[in-house]
């Protein structure tokens, strides 16, 4: 299921969507969890993106291995990338938890000018540690995107390069 789309294997597809997807999805849920004022604006598409982000990363995992299985003498090749990409997942995992849970508890006003279906605040020592988690996992899906798609690029590329 996870092998092919077409002619090409799935796996080098879905990780271009993955390196968009995932840092978008993370810099949509820290603006929301850092300023108030736009929640109205980004409580949905945080949300949105960041289950989005959940599939595609199962997906690339998913297809990452099913090439890998494909293609067994690779496996040497791209041990720090699986390694990496895996770490990815399960922090993907624990930011789409936390944007589902900042999308039902973090307070803010209404796009409305008569303010009508403005989120009051329930707890601010809440709303408070749930947007720094929300920051720090943020933070972490990018950073761990970053070395994910470096290490499949460089067990990709590398010596197939002309020298600079």
């Amino acid at each position: 299921m996870f092998e092919r789309f077409g002619d090409l294997p799935l796996h080098v597809l879905v990780i271009h969507a993955a390196v968009v997807l995932l840092p978008v999805a993370a810099l949509t849920a820290i603006v929301f969890a850092l300023v108030p004022k736009w929640r109205w604006l980004l409580r949905w598409p945080a949300l949105l993106l960041g289950l989005a982000g959940l599939v595609v990363a199962f997906v690339a995992k998913e297809s990452g291995e099913a090439f890998l299985a494909a293609i067994p003498e690779l496996e040497a090749a791209v041990k720090v990338h699986q390694d990496r990409g895996d770490l990815l997942f399960w922090f993907v995992l624990g930011f789409a938890v936390l944007v589902v849970l900042a999308f039902l508890v973090l307070a803010g006003p209404s796009a409305l000018a008569s303010g009508k279906g403005a989120k009051a605040t329930k707890s601010q020592p809440l709303e408070w540690v749930l947007s720094a988690a929300v920051v720090v996992v943020g933070v972490l899906v990018i950073y761990q995107t970053i070395r994910t798609g470096d290490a499949g690029a460089k067990a990709v590329w590398d010596g197939q390069l002309p020298p600079k």
